[in-house]
């Protein structure tokens, strides 16, 4: 063999070696897991999504004991005459948020100890901890800031707490709302509450985050349009606070005179095509326009509202009444708000008077929906939670023909939804979910799992005692829900 042969035998010789060795790596590169390094929220606010109708995935079938974290317990002021309680675990509304970082799951936990947490969600255990000057009773909302100046600062923790132990209604300064680094537990601002004629001062709702401008109704009803970069703050009345961009008072002085100061918003804002949502606790939905940046829709129950309002897959929104300041009862109305107000109501469905802990009756807590879970044939089903003890399944889709009911006022006369499935399960404030083909409900008499088939026939599939008052979360199998015994749960197995 010359050397012009060898020379050619050599080079396919090393050519095929290189080729083979690079189609082995290949197959194994094939092989292994792909590792996810990067770090998004999967719940990033109350009620998972802006729409508020999303709860997570693959709800699991029994409610073993996977971990339990002890929140502790923290003192709250209940006013100067009543002074304080000492609180423990975490309350309404208290639905963790959830992130995935770097292929691991981690819970974001406000808690009545005064702290807001980042928890492993495999283990249970503290990452870190953030103080606030109170309980930590609303769910947080986690902002990815595409511009941000640093890694640590890209996604944003914007949290609320009451007005802080040794605060009162009059105290000059609140600083109850504020905004931490997810990935270090640092502030980066805190806003401060103004004093209106709300008589609250707390921040219980989860902001909403559009093209990097933040929308809230707060306590004091002031509904507050933000930008939550800490960039853009400055230093006011001795504290570092975000730019406000607008505020628009989300009631009138007749509502102020007749729920004497009880004009609270504790609801999470909600988005459907161009306005945002919020339902406050002067009586009204409002619909704030993003294009003229003005309120423009207003449906009036004359009621106390602290439910969330929810957006359906049929383009109407959801809204739970509370059982004050009505003649008639409280309930779950379905409005199309592209009508005008006065004829918004497709239906309304009240519940029972029932007192309990200083409630006379309605729904506290938020509708829960399955739109997000069903095929389009399937029926679009509809539940809550009230204070008479009773769980309420309905088609939200469907009228019952045979039978009109009174509205809140107990004058004006509504259809009402086909009822699907109620059972006794205790009073409960907390929002019932659906995740696929379960319904998870908790309440003071405990968690349960129901499962429902195409025939919706609803079957309890475990249940579990205790004293549940926020909303739980699924992922992956498993249930994350905080207690008033002082602990967060995961449950599974």
């Amino acid at each position: 063999m010359n050397f012009i042969s060898r020379l050619i035998f050599v080079l396919i010789f090393m050519g095929t070696f290189f080729y083979g060795n690079a189609q082995q790596k290949n197959v194994l590169q094939d092989s292994l897991p792909v590792v996810d390094t990067h770090t998004y929220p999967i719940i990033k606010t109350f009620l998972g999504n802006w729409e508020r109708n999303f709860y997570g995935k693959d709800a699991p079938d029994t409610l073993g004991l996977v971990w339990k974290y002890y929140l502790g317990k923290g003192e709250t002021v209940i006013s100067r005459k009543a002074g304080s309680r000492i609180w423990a675990g975490a309350g309404w509304t208290g639905q963790p948020l959830l992130v995935k970082e770097e292929g691991k799951l981690y819970l974001i936990q406000g808690a009545y100890d005064h702290h807001l947490k980042k928890i492993d969600a495999e283990t249970g255990k503290l990452v870190w901890q953030y103080e606030f000057d109170d309980v930590v009773k609303g769910t947080g909302t986690l902002w990815e800031n595409s511009n941000s100046d640093l890694h640590e600062n890209s996604i944003v923790i914007l949290q609320g707490s009451r007005l802080g132990v040794g605060n009162f209604l009059d105290t000059k300064h609140i600083p109850s709302y504020r905004a931490i680094s997810y990935f270090t537990g640092k502030e980066l601002w805190r806003m401060d509450q103004k004093w209106t004629h709300s008589y609250s001062r707390d921040v219980d709702g989860s902001a909403l985050i559009l093209n990097d401008t933040a929308y809230l109704g707060l306590e004091n009803s002031y509904f507050t349009v933000f930008d939550p970069d800490h960039r853009n703050g400055k230093m006011l009345n001795g504290m570092f606070q975000p730019k406000i961009i607008q505020e628009r008072k989300l009631y009138t002085l007749n509502d102020v005179r007749k729920h004497r100061n009880n004009v609270v918003t504790e609801s999470s804002p909600s988005i459907l095509e161009n306005r945002i949502y919020v339902a406050s606790g002067s009586g009204h939905v409002y619909g704030y326009n993003l294009k003229t940046r003005e309120i423009d829709w207003d449906f009036y129950t004359g009621s106390d509202m602290d439910g969330s309002v929810i957006v359906t897959s049929d383009s109407n929104i959801l809204a739970s009444v509370e059982k004050q300041y009505i003649k008639g009862k409280g309930g779950a109305f379905k409005l199309n708000p592209s009508k005008n107000p006065e004829d918004a109501a497709v239906w309304y469905f009240p519940v029972d008077d029932k007192d309990f802990a200083g409630w006379e009756g309605g729904i506290i807590g938020s509708i829960g929906i399955n739109d997000n879970y069903i095929n389009p044939d399937q029926t679009h089903l509809a539940a809550f939670n009230a204070i008479d003890g009773y769980l309420y399944v309905v088609d939200h889709k469907s009228i019952d023909s045979t039978k009109t009911v009174l509205g809140p006022d107990s004058l004006a006369i509504y259809n009402t939804p086909k009822l699907i499935f109620k059972q006794k399960v205790g009073p409960s404030i907390s929002t019932p979910i659906f995740v696929d083909n379960k319904l998870i409900v908790a309440g003071y008499w405990g968690i349960r799992i129901y499962e429902y088939d195409a025939q919706n026939n609803f079957k309890l599939l475990d249940k579990r005692e205790g004293t549940f008052e926020s909303t739980p979360i699924v992922w992956d199998n498993k249930i994350y829900i905080a207690s008033r015994d002082g602990y967060l749960y995961c449950f599974g197995l």
